[in-house]
């Protein structure tokens, strides 16, 4: 067994080491190889992406100090980065006519501008108007980026590559924990906010000037192809189980973490910081993992929706042991539900087996909206059960959040359940015909 094990690590080392080389040596548009002029641009938008969605889980003490939130309050002010769920599908438009270089810079200026006006917010209404703003422009980043993936790079390489830029994309969350805490305590959070709304118009500008347009021979947009994927019953048994896991797990991380280490573990600032730190590089190579494993594991004939189906299980027992208080290190638990919050990885390198190219980017719009949606309501409706219960001081009994996080797990497992049904039966029916073909060899 610890052969085994050996074995499947040096080749995940192997597999990531040649997808670097090859990525460097990729074709080429221009003088610039794609690596640089395609992912690393992209990969940087959902860098910041990350950073400003799960910001708040640090600030979060600070905004309830300065302007006297509640559990309610703060859920909502923290959720409302994800309404941009209303405008994914008509970015996903935008992004399949127009191309993802012009639809992703100027959203990036959105996102900056919305930067700064939170940074200078002193009422509770203009931080939520700039929340709103920083979620409509940055909130799109992550099926845009998968989109110029699914452009440049071929099929069978996509959930490496979605898995490499997950990765890099997750940084932004270990940005947010304690290298954001380090300049919290010197410029203050009005000061992190205008220092990143510098850094995104500044990304804007580099992703407007060095990404090509668009792939030679890529096939032209097609008009709205809405009805067409909104009517396939694959995606609606797909988007459920994805919503749930990397919904729950940008709840988790981006709010809610935080107040449940603080309440229900009696953890110190220090400690949750350094949670919040594990929990953000676990993301970023959870991603990475992610991807080499399902590209191993196509090579053996195993699909991206069975590799699924194994993470949200996985995903499930580490919530099962934190609500029940299973003698488990934290650190491990917390460690686990991040890193499976980069199931993206496997979900967007599924959708282009339903739809061609073309169709990609409203295709994942769509299963976007259901991620961001799914993070809004799990966020609110997360602080809304929490504040069933009596807080002191913004604190609330350890009962609450156990609640709330079990509502969650029914729906994972329901999730699963309803994802699971066709592959089940297809395998029965597998098993039948085989049966079948043998009986009647034998007669």
């Amino acid at each position: 067994m610890c052969n085994l094990d050996r074995s499947l690590m040096a080749r995940l080392v192997s597999t990531t080491v040649n997808w670097i080389k090859h990525s460097v040596r990729a074709t080429c548009s221009g003088p610039t190889p794609i690596f640089f002029s395609v992912f690393l641009p992209f990969a940087a938008s959902y860098y910041l992406s990350y950073f400003f969605r799960t910001i708040n889980a640090l600030v979060s003490s600070r905004l309830t100090a300065d302007f006297d939130l509640g559990a309610r309050s703060l859920g909502l002010l923290t959720s409302v980065f994800f309404l941009s769920a209303f405008f994914q599908v008509p970015i996903g438009v935008l992004v399949d006519r127009h191309g993802t270089r012009r639809v992703q810079s100027g959203l990036l200026l959105v996102a900056a501008f919305g930067a700064a006006v939170f940074s200078l917010g002193s009422e509770v209404w203009v931080l939520v108007l700039g929340r709103a703003l920083v979620g409509l422009g940055a909130g799109a980043a992550v099926f845009i980026g998968f989109k110029a993936i699914a452009t440049w790079y071929p099929r069978e390489r996509l959930a490496l590559m979605n898995g490499c830029y997950v990765m890099v994309g997750a940084l932004g969350a270990v940005t947010a924990t304690a290298p954001a805490e380090a300049l919290l305590t010197s410029i203050g959070w009005r000061g992190l906010f205008e220092t990143f709304a510098l850094v995104t118009a500044i990304c804007a500008a580099i992703t407007f000037v060095i990404v090509p347009d668009r792939a030679k021979n890529h096939p032209e947009p097609t008009t709205s192809n809405l009805k067409a994927i909104l009517r396939d019953i694959r995606l609606w048994r797909l988007a459920p189980l994805s919503t749930m896991c990397i919904s729950t797990a940008w709840a988790f991380q981006g709010l809610w973490a935080a107040p449940w280490m603080e309440d229900v573990e009696n953890l110190d600032r220090p400690a949750i910081v350094r949670h919040l730190f594990v929990m953000a590089v676990a993301l970023s190579l959870g991603s990475l993992a992610l991807g080499a494993g399902a590209h191993l594991l196509r090579k053996r004939g195993v699909r991206a929706q069975d590799f699924l189906l194994m993470v949200t299980g996985l995903f499930v027992a580490a919530e099962l042991a934190l609500i029940l208080a299973v003698p488990t290190s934290s650190y491990l638990l917390w460690a686990i539900i991040a890193s499976l919050g980069g199931a993206s990885v496997l979900t967007y390198a599924i959708l282009p087996e339903f739809f061609p190219t073309n169709m990609i980017g409203q295709a994942n719009a769509v299963l976007s909206s259901c991620h961001i949606a799914g993070a809004f309501f799990l966020q609110y409706a997360t602080g809304f059960v929490v504040n069933l219960w009596t807080g002191y001081g913004g604190h609330y009994p350890p009962i609450a959040y156990r609640m709330a996080f079990a509502l969650i797990v029914i729906l994972q497992i329901a999730a699963a359940i309803w994802f699971a049904l066709p592959i089940v039966r297809a395998r029965r029916g597998a098993s039948v015909k085989m049966s079948l073909r043998a009986s009647s060899t034998n007669a």
